[in-house]
């Protein structure tokens, strides 16, 4: 049998050699290695007892905590399959999930198990539900200490990840474990380990693959991960954690970073220990980057790219490249080969826009049990990632928009990030998106929908068109300009631009 290292393998080793270092932090506790491997595998042996087998699928669904990591290697353990579950979802959008995944247990926080209690019924194989809290403690307290060794196939199925589903129902991506493994390392080998750089803290959702796999560099090479609080963003408790918890490495949105640097207090806090700085999964403004590099002095600002589907970076750009290639999201990391593509699978000249396609041991097994949308996404046996990008001479690649979201305008291609990235250096922008609008003459137009810096002083929409004058050809500036309070997003923090065409296509102000 084809056996490999898991996360469950790391554990088990961190906790023969560094049983004391502390593993995970999270609001309500630490815990150190040897203490996580204990109850992993007394969790595991309690799945185990009620019939959860190698190959099975359990979810977790929880508010972020050190419980939900214990439950996703307790399952890795036992060779069965984690599906973390977007706790946000409405009840028919978690049943769907659980169904369609086929859980036979779910671990889910008590304030959520009454969600799961109502939709039960339509879960024909699920059998098992351990709550949070007292209940899972007093099961974890009786159940053995040890389990039997489960070998496990290293490109057998460790994670189910559905994607955000911002159009049709969402898909599975099932990640291997050694996608997941290949990725830490990949990431690691890529950006070099540093010895000063062992605390990292990503700021998002556990179900979500930047939560996920995002500590897995840093659990891999035995540092501390520290979980942050579900609920709303707070960027001045964000910033207390990074200074109490000594954070060396931090991954935010760029909205979140964006709120971080207006804090009134920021050059007050003791920011010394921060040794990389990472951003991801939306578009980065320069003005933003160029703020980030000029605060971060002592840190390395470092750009993340890719999708879910990929276990997710495929690119990253780093170091003096953040301000020398601004804009810009890097080149491929270790292990994942790139090309740039028309429609017809035939490389682009250097320069010119195309899909990004990839090939590489870090790219999903497939969609779960979705034979024809996984032979769409392969098809020419390259991963087709949607978003559209060009390379400069140095083949560094630039995000220019998703496929689905380019705005063709009396047959003119504009690309929303380019005029994103102008608009957003307005004095009165704090956040844009560009998307396109029905119009009688030339089919789309695009329309800027704007976060105000100032509620008190929004930007006119003469205003945003003197602005883009000089920068923007007449076809690609704004025709309208939309104030909102804030952008919708999906919980990875990109922005719903198919709810905002919803919303604006006819014309409508709010």
């Amino acid at each position: 049998m084809n056996t490999g290292i898991t996360l469950s393998d790391v554990l088990t080793r961190h906790a023969l050699v560094r049983p004391g270092a502390c593993a995970f932090v999270d609001p309500k506790r630490r815990v150190s290695f040897g203490e996580l491997d204990h109850r992993v595998t007394r969790l595991a042996s309690a799945l185990a007892a009620r019939g959860v087998r190698s190959g099975d699928r359990v979810a977790v669904i929880g508010y972020n905590s050190i419980e939900l990591v214990e439950a996703w290697l307790a399952t890795l353990r036992l060779g069965a399959i984690v599906v973390p579950v977007n706790f946000r979802l409405a009840a028919d959008e978690i049943a769907y999930l659980l169904a369609d995944s086929g859980a036979v247990a779910v671990i889910v926080d008590a304030a959520l198990e009454p969600t799961v209690a109502r939709v039960r019924s339509n879960v024909p194989d699920l059998h098992t539900v351990l709550t949070i809290g007292p209940d899972l403690e007093q099961i974890l307290g009786g159940a053995a200490p040890d389990v039997p060794h489960i070998a496990v196939g290293d490109d057998a199925p460790a994670f189910i990840m559905y994607t955000s589903g911002t159009t049709g129902f969402p898909k599975g991506a099932v990640l291997s474990h050694r996608n997941l493994y290949l990725h830490a390392y990949s990431s690691i080998a890529t950006i070099g380990h540093r010895s000063d750089d062992s605390c990292w803290m990503a700021v998002a959702p556990l179900f979500h693959t930047a939560g996920a796999s995002g500590m897995l560099p840093t659990f891999l090479t035995g540092g501390t991960a520290v979980i942050t609080p579900s609920g709303g963003f707070d960027p001045g408790a964000i910033m207390s954690t990074i200074v109490d918890e000594h954070v060396t490495s931090c991954w935010m949105t760029p909205t979140q970073w964006q709120s971080v640097l207006a804090l009134p207090d920021l050059a007050s806090r003791d920011i010394s220990r921060l040794r990389r700085v990472w951003w991801g999964a939306a578009p980065a403004s320069t003005p933003l980057l160029r703020k980030m590099a000029d605060t971060f002095v002592n840190a390395e600002i470092i750009a993340a790219f890719g999708q879910t589907e990929c276990s997710p970076i495929t690119c990253l750009l780093r170091g003096a490249d953040s301000i020398r290639k601004i804009g810009s999201v890097g080149l491929p990391m270790l292990n994942v080969e790139i090309r740039v593509v028309d429609d017809d699978m035939n490389d682009v000249v250097r320069g010119e826009v195309g899909e990004i396609v990839y090939l590489g041991p870090l790219m999903m097994k497939e969609y779960w049990n979705k034979p024809t949308e996984t032979a769409e996404a392969f098809r020419g046996g390259w991963f087709h990632s949607g978003d559209l990008v060009r390379q400069d001479a140095e083949g560094y690649v630039y995000v220019v928009d998703r496929k689905k979201d380019m705005i063709i305008s009396g047959g003119e291609n504009i690309y929303s990030a380019e005029v994103e990235n102008v608009v957003a250096g307005h004095r009165k922008v704090a956040e844009v998106a560009v998307i396109g609008v029905p119009h009688p003459k030339w089919g789309e137009v695009p329309i800027a929908v704007v976060v105000a810096r100032e509620t008190s002083d929004p930007p006119t929409d003469a205003e945003i068109e003197t602005h883009c004058r000089a920068q923007l050809a007449g076809y690609k500036r704004p025709q309208r300009v939309v104030i909102v309070d804030a952008l919708p997003r999906n919980p990875g923090g990109k922005v719903l631009k198919a709810r905002l065409r919803d919303q604006y296509a006819g014309g409508g102000s709010s």
